[in-house]
């Protein structure tokens, strides 16, 4: 795609130097004709042909949202619900379970 608007801005600018060079043109027309026969049209097809791709990027980003809405609000429940069960110990807002149940015995002070 990126071609054909390289190719058409180098035909574009040709015109638009034709006209400022020739005995019957002026700067001003040529700046026009490079405008209204290069940049608006090229400009105008590459918004419209890019479409697909932002939307794509819109839709991607809105379920990468929702799935992190939906993490977030697994994590974070109430006080005394259990957590995810992929979850880190440490991760949740809730102590520590029973470190007996785990086979993992506790670390006591010597006094």
């Amino acid at each position: 795609m990126y071609l054909v608007v390289i190719a058409w801005l180098y035909v574009a600018l040709l015109m638009a130097v034709t006209e400022a060079t020739s005995h019957t043109g002026t700067v001003f027309g040529a700046i026009i004709t490079f405008f209204l026969y290069g940049l608006l049209p090229v400009g105008l097809m590459v918004y419209l042909m890019g479409t697909p791709l932002r939307r794509k990027a819109r839709q991607a980003q809105e379920r990468q949202a929702q799935a992190e809405a939906a993490s977030s609000a697994g994590r974070a429940g109430p006080i005394g619900s259990p957590g995810p069960s992929d979850a880190a110990p440490d991760e949740g807002r809730h102590a520590a379970a029973a470190t007996e149940a785990s086979g993992i015995a506790p670390v006591r002070e010597k006094p």
